[in-house]
């Protein structure tokens, strides 16, 4: 029989849209792998890149910060990430592989890139072949298509996915305590391994974290990830 090794589904945790110091410090305290700064103007949640970094410097180890950004000059993106002594780059506009890659250093700094899952169910999206596409990412992050490049608080339907798609997978998009769990059990059997990333979900305005809701956030996927592991292990149990 095999042993039971509930670290098998351990769900990261990343969330997004940081503007202060005690969310980043909420976010640490809940049991965050990873924190998202919003590097887009035009977002509510916006930080300029120098705040971003006062911000990250707060983070212990093996919390890594996330740098998001939306068709940004290269120039932009590299200086930014110099500003840290570790960063995620996610690309969440319309970035080409090429674009990604000459803004991490061919790809020796590590980044997600973010795919837009049309909410219209009429209008397909192929996930494969945007996963394919994008080889050296090191997650596809799956978002809602919506006007602003994300952060509206809208889930697609996770049930159109692919029943396998050869990439670790981040589920984004209207997460909340109240739906990450069912979020967990439809997409993690389709993917190499899955992680979740939330940012209105746990807000009381834009760009203002709600403590308790991270905390109630982080309970809800470890709550999922040890329903999953129990219900393994009974599979294997009877094999």
């Amino acid at each position: 029989m095999t042993a039971h090794n509930p670290l098998a589904h351990r769900t990261r945790i990343k969330i997004c849209g940081m503007t202060r110091e005690q969310d980043v410090d909420a976010a640490v305290a809940a049991g965050a792998d990873a924190v998202g700064f919003v590097l887009y103007p035009p977002s509510p949640r916006y930080v300029a890149p120098e705040r971003a970094a006062e911000l990250a410097a707060r983070l212990p180890p093996f919390v890594t910060p996330v740098l998001l950004f939306v068709n940004e000059a290269t120039d932009t993106i590299l200086q930014a990430c110099a500003r840290m002594r570790a960063c995620v780059v996610q690309f969440h506009g319309d970035e080409t592989l090429q674009q990604c890659l000459a803004a991490t250093g061919n790809g020796t700094r590590p980044f997600l890139r973010a795919a837009r899952i049309p909410l219209d169910q009429a209008q397909p999206f192929d996930l494969v072949n945007f996963a394919s596409t994008f080889p050296q990412a090191q997650a596809i992050l799956l978002d809602a298509h919506v006007e602003g490049y994300g952060g509206g608080g809208k889930a697609f339907n996770w049930s159109r996915l692919p029943p396998s798609v050869n990439a670790h997978l981040v589920l984004s998009g209207g997460l909340t305590p109240a739906n990450v769990t069912d979020g967990i059990a439809q997409v993690r059997p389709r993917c190499r391994s899955l992680s979740v990333d939330v940012s209105s979900g746990v807000e009381v305005s834009k760009g203002i974290k709600d403590p308790e809701k991270i905390h109630q956030f982080v309970a809800a996927v470890r709550a999922a990830d040890q329903l999953l592991a129990l219900n393994q292990h009974a599979l294997l149990s009877t094999t």
